[in-house]
């Protein structure tokens, strides 16, 4: 447990000395969601509409910015290696390192984006559901993408591989979360579509570290 603690502790102070921590996500979160309304134009019904599935594919956009990090510098600078022949598992250490992305990533743009969701016009009963869903759903992004990540660990100039493996696998907990704040905001019953994140979520954080791990082994071999 300590190895595994120290691993978390570790990257979340290496996010913050090289990759600026939560501010690279935040600062594209906000400049893209600043961008929407001029698209649009003054038409504030319509930006209200899209609000939930724009704010939703925008935080998927920000997590996979600090993604093709997650394993590329260890994989440059020895690290992974030590890391493969440590005591703790190689799955705990992936877990680790994709739990130390969402704490630095996905936890801030959940928090953010409520105050969002102001400047879209989003009506007022999705500002819940919007922070719930993205509280439950959000983690995918950091352990579904800790598999890409894996795969294109060593690899130079590997982020549009890194995103072509990993975007399909955000679209289901795209649309589910999208779909959950629309019905909320409707007045419709939304359980199903977060039971639906939880599972996917919790699915993502056992199948995640097993495959990126076994994707590391491949790549030491």
């Amino acid at each position: 447990m300590k190895g595994f603690l120290a691993l978390v502790g570790r990257d979340l102070r290496l996010s913050f000395r090289i990759g600026g921590g939560p501010f690279l996500g935040l600062g594209f979160f906000l400049t893209v969601t600043a961008m929407l309304p001029l698209g649009v134009g003054a038409k504030l019904n319509l930006l209200g509409e899209a609000a939930a599935g724009f704010l939703w594919v925008s935080a998927a956009l920000a997590s996979l910015l600090s993604l093709d990090r997650l394993f590329q510098a260890d994989a440059e600078d020895g690290s992974l290696d030590q890391l493969a022949l440590g005591t703790l598992p190689l799955e705990f250490a992936v877990f680790a390192k994709a739990l130390a992305h969402w704490l630095t990533t996905g936890l801030p743009l959940t928090v953010a984006a409520p105050v969002l969701a102001l400047m879209l016009n989003m009506p007022e009963g999705g500002y819940t559901a919007l922070f719930v869903s993205l509280l439950v759903g959000s983690p995918v992004f950091s352990f579904a993408g800790a598999i890409g990540a894996a795969l294109t660990a060593g690899l130079r100039r590997g982020g549009l591989l890194l995103s072509l493996v990993v975007l399909p696998l955000f679209v289901p907990v795209i649309v589910f979360g999208a779909g959950a704040v629309s019905a909320a905001i409707n007045g419709f019953e939304s359980w199903a579509a977060f039971e639906f994140l939880g599972a996917v979520s919790l699915f993502a954080m056992v199948l995640g570290p097993l495959a990126g791990a076994a994707a590391l082994r491949i790549h030491l071999s």
